[in-house]
């Protein structure tokens, strides 16, 4: 039996996973449009990488045999400097290798490229399992580095400077020292491997760290309604502490166990089964509104690798925004909006479309931080405007915390994101049926209509499609502050 550097690292994350991976993989979970765009942007750095490395030749062979055959020649070869995806099998583990380059004293260095900004400790087993194959397989490996993504890179609109973008980090003498582990952890993979069952392994913290494992569903069924994992922002030793003393329903919580003050407010609406609402703090909060008042949203996305000039790495790019603007109490909102459709940088004329429709007056309602953050950004990216963002963000009212400290409803289990408290307390607004209905989606559709290369009419269609969401987003803002005007 043999097993992949990715079937390695899934083992060393959960021997269950491991199994499944090997044993059952038709019971995993597919990748989602989210995951495959992560996993594309994974290849996409791994790509700009070799130009790190020219004249590099990569083993292109997808069968296992003359993927070997086709490395161990390249590596026979002086004249190649540098192999991209060379392939490796030694002890029953396969490993292909993002980049290997030949040294002058004829030693290798062994890079592993990450499109992340940092090293995390996944990466280490990463690297050391690839280490140990290419190692065992006959070459001298000087050296295992790590490339991964310089997030203060600022791109100057030419080409990427790939010396710059990429940062390098020396990883030898960690993985060395990870050897032993992994001399251990490969008998315990085999071993279970070779048993005719799966190892019977309880749920915890490893069926999302370091990824979500495929088979989280089959290991995690639904918890019912009233399970402590819905209190808010529930600590983990908090949870262990409850079901050690066999606690697993929030209606068994006893009134003396030590909860935060949202916490305890969200058990008792739990065990009374009733919302609560807190009138007087809502009235203040209401009172310093002021007409007319806009809703605002803004759509983004964050590409690793930036695409605009004087833009850093997984910097957040505006193209989209929805307003709801309100003149009057009762008055019906007249809906407002920007969506950029071409590949310019979107930012210049999104700021000053967001300028002409907001107006210079009246409160601008948002339901997180992450406009006001975006505004920031944008006034330090064109200082011109900066004393108009300023403005603007003085009149924002943001209704997250305002939900958070005034409200609480059973059916929020847990969370306080706009997507559970506007089925609890605005249900007849909904997203089910929705071709966007997120904002992951609403980057993927952009992506697809900026860069996709599809026919007008599926570009249409897009349109629409992220034009309705975003003034849903909205359009929710105005009937969830409606309902909490009626509470106060």
């Amino acid at each position: 039996m043999t097993i992949s550097k990715t079937k390695y690292c899934a083992g060393v994350q959960c021997l269950k996973r491991l199994y499944l991976l090997v044993h059952s993989p038709e019971l995993a979970a597919q990748p989602d449009d989210s995951a495959e765009s992560i996993i594309e942007q994974g290849r996409e750095a791994g790509m700009l990488a070799r130009k790190l490395f020219p004249g590099g030749v990569e083993v292109s062979e997808r069968g296992l045999d003359q993927a070997i055959r086709t490395t161990r020649e390249l590596v026979a070869n002086p004249a190649v400097q540098a192999i991209f995806e060379g392939m490796f099998e030694h002890d029953g583990v396969l490993v292909r290798v993002d980049i290997l380059q030949r040294r002058r004293d004829k030693r290798w260095r062994l890079i592993e490229v990450k499109s992340t900004t940092e090293i995390k400790d996944h990466h280490l087993e990463d690297v050391a399992i690839q280490y140990r194959v290419v190692s065992r397989s006959g070459l001298d490996v000087a050296a295992a580095f790590l490339a991964h993504v310089n997030r203060g890179y600022v791109f100057d609109g030419g080409d990427i400077d790939v010396r710059r973008f990429f940062k390098i980090r020396n990883l030898t003498r960690r993985v060395e020292r990870l050897q032993p582990k992994l001399t251990f952890q490969l008998r315990s993979e085999f071993t279970i491997l070779s048993k005719p069952a799966p190892p019977d392994i309880a749920p915890g913290r490893h069926c999302t760290d370091p990824v979500t494992c495929e088979f989280y569903d089959r290991c995690n069924p639904p918890h019912p309604d009233d399970h402590i994992v819905y209190l808010p922002r529930i600590h983990a030793s908090a949870m262990e502490e409850l079901e050690e003393m066999g606690i697993e329903s929030i209606r068994e919580i006893p009134d003396d166990f030590d909860l935060t003050d949202i916490q305890r407010r969200a058990a008792t609406c739990v065990q009374t089964g009733e919302p609560w609402f807190d009138r007087d703090g809502l009235a203040l909060k209401m009172a310093t509104l002021r007409y007319p008042i806009a809703y605002l949203d803004f759509e983004t996305i964050n590409p690793a690798i930036p695409r605009f000039a004087e833009t850093h790495p997984y910097q957040q790019i505006p193209f989209q925004w929805s307003a709801h603007i309100q003149q009057r109490p009762g008055s019906e909102p007249q809906h407002y909006e920007f969506l950029a459709t071409d590949e310019n940088d979107p930012r210049r004329e999104f700021i000053t479309s967001l300028f002409a429709g907001l107006g210079e007056s009246g409160s601008i309602v948002v339901y997180s931080s992450f406009e006001s953050q975006r505004l920031s950004e944008l006034a330090s990216s064109f200082p011109e405007f900066a004393d108009r963002i300023n403005a603007i963000q003085t009149r924002l009212f943001d209704l997250l915390p305002v939900v958070r400290e005034h409200t609480y409803h059973p059916a929020y289990a847990g969370s306080y994101s706009i997507k559970s408290v506007l089925p609890a307390l605005v249900p007849e607004m909904t997203y089910d049926g929705m071709e966007v209905a997120n904002g992951q989606d609403a980057g993927l559709a952009w992506e697809s209509l900026v860069y996709g290369g599809l026919s007008s009419d599926k570009c249409e269609h897009i349109k629409k499609a992220l034009l309705d969401y975003c003034a849903l987003d909205t359009l929710a803002m105005v009937k969830l502050l409606d309902k909490l005007v009626v509470r106060s």
